[in-house]
C-alpha cells in the first residue's frame, strides 16, 4: 500500500532546516582607499601664511660668511723716490710700475702727504692713518746706501736718531722684542715689537736695492687691543718688490 506524502510536510521540513542554518553575513562595502577620501577645503588664516613665509625666507637665506665680514684692504705701491725726485717721475709712469715696496692699507684710511723737507730729513716716504684716530697709523721710511743689515740693536738705534716718536717709544718701553726672519727668497727682515706706555708699535726692517726700508705700524694701546688683527696684517703685508 503506497504511503502518501503531504506537500505541507515537505515545506515545513525545509523551513525548519532553514531556521537552523547560520544566516549569511550581509555584504560589506569595501573601505574607501585614501586616494578617494574627500579632502575638505580649508583656508589658512592670513597671519599663519605670513608667518610661514617669513620662516621660509629665514631658512633659505644664506648666512654671511666670515670672509664677507673681514676688512677690505688696498695695496699701496711705494716708490722710495729721493727728495729731489719727489712728486713723480713724469710722463705716463705709474707708481705700480716703478714701485720698490708694497703694503696693505685698510679701506677708509687716509694718506698723509709727506713734505719734501720731511722726506729729505728722516726719509719718510709714505704714511696712512685712521681718520677716527690719527695716531693709529702706518708709515715707511728709507735710507740709501745700505747693502746689508747691521746688528739688530744698531739698526733700531739708528732709526730712532731721525724719528722723535720712536725715541720716546723706546725710552718708555715696558717691553721690547726683536727677531730675525727670512722670507721664501731668503731675504732677511728684522722685526721689532715695542710695548710702550700707552702706545704699541711693530716695525719691519729690511735691505734691498742698496736701501734700508723700515715699515712702522703704531697705535695707542686701546686701539691696538681693538684692532690687533688688522694692525698685524698691515705689518705682515710689507714686502719689497722682487721678494714676492
Amino acid at each position: 500500500m503506497a504511503t502518501g506524502f503531504s506537500p505541507s510536510a515537505i515545506f515545513s521540513s525545509s523551513s525548519t532546516a532553514a531556521t537552523t542554518t547560520t544566516p549569511p553575513k550581509p555584504p560589506q562595502s569595501p573601505p574607501l582607499s585614501k586616494t578617494h577620501l574627500p579632502i575638505p577645503p580649508s583656508k589658512q588664516p592670513l597671519t599663519t601664511l605670513t608667518t610661514a613665509a617669513a620662516i621660509a625666507t629665514i631658512l633659505t637665506t644664506t648666512p654671511p660668511s666670515l670672509a664677507d665680514s673681514s676688512p677690505a684692504y688696498q695695496i699701496y705701491y711705494g716708490t722710495a723716490a729721493s727728495a729731489a725726485n719727489y712728486g713723480g717721475y713724469g710722463g705716463n709712469s705709474s707708481k705700480k710700475d716703478s714701485a720698490e715696496y708694497v703694503y696693505d692699507v685698510p679701506a677708509g684710511w687716509k694718506e698723509r702727504l709727506v713734505s719734501k723737507v720731511e722726506k729729505g730729513t728722516n726719509g719718510t716716504d709714505s704714511e696712512f692713518y685712521n681718520p677716527k684716530k690719527r695716531t693709529e697709523k702706518e708709515y715707511l721710511t728709507f735710507l740709501s746706501g745700505f747693502r746689508q743689515l747691521a746688528p739688530k740693536d744698531t739698526v733700531l738705534n739708528n732709526l730712532a736718531l731721525s724719528d722723535v716718536e720712536l725715541q720716546d717709544l723706546i725710552a718708555s718701553a715696558e717691553n721690547l722684542t726683536s727677531e730675525e726672519k727670512k722670507d721664501d727668497n731668503g731675504q732677511i727682515y728684522y722685526v721689532y715689537e715695542i710695548d710702550g706706555v700707552g702706545t704699541h708699535s711693530v716695525i719691519s726692517v729690511t735691505c734691498a736695492k742698496n736701501k734700508l726700508y723700515a715699515h712702522f705700524v703704531n697705535a695707542p694701546t686701546p686701539e691696538w687691543n681693538r684692532d690687533k688683527d688688522i694692525l698685524r696684517h698691515l705689518h705682515e703685508s710689507f714686502k719689497t718688490v722682487g721678494s714676492f
